[in-house]
């Protein structure tokens, strides 16, 4: 999303693929933009295990920066590159149904539980496939913002990962892709691990090998694929044309986890 070749070579590679009859849907995120206009607004914000606290005040910001600015920035980029593409976010449809999300954390002292709250930060209840097996028999690409209606309608802020890892359970997807700014899952040197069965996924976590962002990744592939999903792939989004090397190659590149 920061570098303008990038995007455009994604944005052509989602044209390319829809062109040759796979039917790409596409889920972003925005963490550092959505930052940067709290900073602009003099909003202050807290991060608790990677998720930011979101108060209502902040979820409009956040409802504002994904569904707005960056989500018409995609939409536009697949449809300089020739493609057709739609912008959509969870409310749109009720594609995306969620609860309010609450953390557990345990004092490391007092051994004492305790629930956390993070505001407006949701989690995947219902996903409502209907919409996008609609568009995958057009020549459209939806374009979604991880946001999220509440059954009372209130507004939630769903991390992209666990959106996407969410639709593509929910549509039996063949693959989903996660891009990211490292090669794929590291080994205890450092070095890429291109495959993986759910079971060696979960002793690497379970172990610490896995460890910061990656967990939730790698969970989020592991729950995709316990719900439909064909397999799940944690790539490179740095490198140039990452989903066609993927998809297209026999060696393929980063990550996958499958259920074999």
């Amino acid at each position: 999303m920061g570098d303008d070749a990038l995007q455009g070579a994604f944005a052509s590679d989602i044209v390319l693929l829809k062109q040759v009859g796979i039917n790409p849907v596409v889920v972003h995120g925005g963490g550092p933009q959505i930052g940067a206009m709290l900073d602009r607004l003099k909003i202050k914000s807290s991060f608790v295990d990677g998720l930011r606290v979101t108060d209502s005040a902040t979820v409009e910001i956040v409802e504002m920066v994904l569904s707005g600015a960056i989500n018409k920035q995609i939409v536009a980029a697949i449809n300089d590159a020739g493609g057709t593409a739609v912008g959509l976010s969870g409310k749109d449809g009720r594609l995306i149904t969620a609860k309010r999300l609450k953390r557990r954390s345990r004092d490391p002292d007092s051994n004492i539980e305790r629930v956390l709250d993070l505001g407006f930060v949701g989690e995947p209840t219902k996903i409502n496939g209907t919409v996008l097996e609609s568009l995958a028999e057009s020549s459209v690409i939806p374009v979604i913002a991880p946001i999220a209606s509440g059954r009372r309608g209130e507004t939630y802020n769903i991390n992209a990962d666990t959106a996407a890892g969410a639709i593509a359970g929910a549509l039996g997807a063949s693959k989903l892709i996660m891009l990211t700014d490292v090669p794929g899952v590291l080994d205890k040197k450092g070095e890429m691990i291109s495959e993986l069965t759910p079971t060696q996924a979960r002793r690497l976590v379970s172990g610490k090998t896995v460890s910061g962002g990656m967990i939730p990744k790698v969970e989020t592939c592991l729950s995709a694929l316990k719900s439909g999903c064909g397999a799940a792939h944690i790539l490179d989004g740095r490198v140039p044309h990452t989903l066609l090397l993927e998809i297209f190659t026999e060696q393929g590149i980063g990550t996958k986890i499958d259920k074999k």
